[in-house]
């Protein structure tokens, strides 16, 4: 019978331990950096997107769509506050650079068009005209009662956007795609449209 010895060859080596452990923290701190690179994480913090999210879920950004275009009308948005850039907030993309938007009596008009808004339980109370300049857009929170958006403070710089919010996964409960409506049609974009207050 022949018993298995392990030689003391076959061992590790001290050094050769050590350069495992430093090898399997620089990967997974190059996988670490990849992620957020192209990914964050932002809480809600309010009911401005009222009622497709929520106070206090947690939703996954899209960093690297708005490098490949331009964000569309009916996407969701996490940007830097043009008054406030240490605070984030979240918005409905409304209007894009050369549009014409109009609110009166609540109702949306885009470049002279009514907008469909499926996603909005009531329109707002206040009325306004914004013209876009380049790399400008409207945005508004679904929650048209109680949100600081660009019927308040004005068109949002492009250079302010952090990324498109992709998902929500806390919580658990509420896991799910984030609600976008492609150029506004009234139809919700799909999964694979999504990944590309």
């Amino acid at each position: 019978m022949i018993e298995n010895e392990t030689r003391q060859d076959d061992l590790p080596s001290g050094s050769s331990a050590l350069r495992e452990i430093i090898e399997t923290v620089l990967l997974a701190l190059i996988i670490f950096w990849a992620i957020n690179s192209v990914t964050g994480r932002f809480k809600i913090d309010g009911s401005s997107m009222e009622p497709n999210l929520h106070n206090g879920q947690y939703i996954i950004i899209n960093k690297v769509t708005y490098q490949l275009h331009d964000p569309y009308r009916g996407d969701v948005v996490v940007f830097q506050y043009p008054n406030d850039p240490n605070r984030d907030f979240i918005k409905r993309v409304i209007g894009v650079p050369g549009d014409e938007v109009r609110i009166s009596d609540g109702i949306v008009y885009v470049n002279g068009k009514a907008v469909d808004e499926p996603y909005i339980t009531e329109p707002g109370n206040y009325s306004g005209s914004w013209t876009l300049g380049t790399s400008e857009y409207f945005v508004l929170g679904d929650n048209r009662h109680n949100s600081s958006d660009s019927h308040s403070w004005g068109p949002l710089p492009g250079n302010n956007i952090i990324g498109k919010a992709a998902a929500v996964y806390w919580p658990i409960d509420d896991l799910g795609l984030v609600p976008h409506y492609g150029e506004l049609s009234g139809n919700t974009a799909t999964a694979s449209s999504i990944l590309g207050d």
